[in-house]
């Protein structure tokens, strides 16, 4: 063999190495990513080859499949009262990638989630029957909030303080999510869902932090205690009204100018919603301990999963003694989702402890047996100690008695809560949010509740925003939901 013969061979030879090696690439490394490609349209046949399983709630389904008339893809989601449950399952789409529930256990009630396979399955290498998802949620309580709040735009959540099971999660305008499901006309459903002014694909109870207003006081409240600012809710403190803001010449004043707000006790700085109290407070206590107060009950938490990985609630940093005092009522840089301030609550009616919340009890295999027991997951961490809990117990039932609060008591039971009405745009040139966080506790069934709502907006006239008018009136619905017999 000449040298020129063997130079082509060798050559060849490595040419023949080289399309060896990277098929051996491709099909054991590239493999998966390919397969798991959100553009490969295998995965979407396989996946809608038979019918999904199911997100239950209150042990009734409230998705199904259905067969599809034509094309490839063989089912497709249905929805069972989608418009209400639409923040609890997000959506199931031949066409987009799924969200909420339905997102986060995908493989689960497509079956392709391992703990699902039997022996056999894995022999003949055939995807499992699928799995059940079993909800936290009461459906009473569900639907007692979207019905409370109606077409005002809002977000809401309800929580057992006690076990931390999330009773409601409520967003408003909502949306079918059965618009979305089939690849044939999710796409126009898309546009006019994502071009909507409205926003309604945002899940507001547990994704769009606001300013909480004065909701937020009873942070700066437990801060102040905790620290021995102040020994009692009942004692005085020294809050000359209005405040002004340290370093500026500005006054903070209060929105009911007849408010016995000069020197008032925290009892009463939370029944007439004393901003020069709370300013103040937050001044004395310093950015620093506010700040610790708030992250202890779930602030700049960036990995709060309930298992909806929620948007982070905010307590800002690095600020100068005026912005301090504006975040002691809740305002400046300060941002909380209703979850956040129905955790605020919870922590408050059971002690203190806030047990972690938790929208999935369970997930099943086709069975019903279970894989996964989340109710005998959850911890607890100690936020307050239980006097000074117990103190806020008392002063948020004097809000609700006697103060801001009236519109959220109920014949029967024990209701704690705080209003909030929060600025809007600069200068506070848009209408106000509208907040309410609270706490139910019934006389005759033991059931305890914890709830906050915030109104985004409401068509009301600027003059008639509150936290009592507008956000207290759907805490109280469902509550009256959650603890009835």
């Amino acid at each position: 063999m000449n040298k020129t013969i063997r130079r082509a061979s060798v050559f060849a030879l490595l040419l023949v190495f080289a399309l060896l090696v990277r098929a051996t690439w491709v099909q054991f490394y590239d493999g998966q990513a390919l397969a798991d490609d959100k553009d490969n349209r295998r995965n979407a046949i396989e996946t809608y080859s038979a019918p999904l399983g199911n997100i239950i709630v209150g042990g009734r389904s409230v998705t199904g499949s259905t067969p599809t008339k034509t094309g490839d893809l063989k089912y497709k989601r249905t929805y069972t009262d989608g418009e209400r449950y639409a923040a609890v399952t997000g959506y199931a789409s031949q066409a987009y990638a799924p969200t909420q529930l339905e997102g986060i256990y995908t493989d689960l009630l497509n079956g392709t989630d391992n703990r699902l396979k039997s022996v056999m399955d894995t022999v003949t290498n055939q995807r499992a029957e699928p799995g059940n998802v079993v909800t936290t949620i009461d459906p009473d309580v569900q639907k007692a909030g979207i019905d409370a709040l109606g077409d005002k735009k809002g977000g809401a959540v309800a929580v057992d303080p006690k076990t931390g099971k999330i009773l409601a999660v409520v967003s408003t305008p909502s949306y079918d999510p059965s618009s979305l499901t089939d690849a044939n006309t999710a796409g126009a459903a898309w546009k006019k869902l994502t071009s909507d002014p409205e926003k309604p694909l945002t899940n507001r109870a547990l994704r769009q932090p606001l300013p909480p207003g004065s909701t937020f006081k009873l942070v700066v409240a437990a801060a102040a205690l905790e620290d021995g600012l102040y020994d009692s809710v009942d004692d005085k403190t020294e809050s000359p009204d209005p405040y002004t803001l340290p370093g500026t010449s500005k006054e903070l004043s209060n929105e009911n100018p007849s408010a016995p707000c000069t020197d008032a006790t925290i009892r009463t700085a939370l029944q007439y919603s004393c901003n020069n109290v709370f300013a103040k407070m937050a001044v004395q206590l310093g950015q620093d301990k506010v700040k610790a107060m708030a992250e202890k009950f779930g602030f700049n938490d960036d990995k709060l999963d309930v298992p909806v990985r929620a948007y982070t609630s905010v307590y800002p940093s690095d600020m100068y003694p005026s912005q301090t005092a504006l975040t002691g009522i809740g305002q400046f840089d300060v941002t909380a989702t209703p979850l956040q301030m129905a955790m605020v609550s919870a922590a408050i009616a059971n002690g203190g402890k806030l047990v972690s919340p938790h929208m999935v009890s369970q997930i099943t295999n086709s069975g019903g047996d279970v894989l996964q027991d989340y109710d005998d997951e959850t911890d607890s961490k100690e936020i307050v100690s239980s006097s000074t809990a117990e103190q806020l117990q008392s002063a948020m039932q004097t809000v609700v008695d006697k103060g801001t609060g009236s519109n959220a008591q109920i014949p029967g039971a024990t209701v704690g809560g705080k209003t909030g009405t929060a600025q809007h745009g600069e200068n506070n040139s848009q209408v106000p949010y509208a907040w309410f966080t609270s706490y139910g506790k019934s006389g005759s069934s033991g059931k305890e509740v914890a709830v906050a709502v915030m109104v985004e907006q409401s068509g009301a006239a600027r003059s008639e925003v509150s936290g009592n008018g507008l956000a207290a009136p759907v805490a109280k619905a469902m509550m009256e939901a959650a603890l009835k017999d």
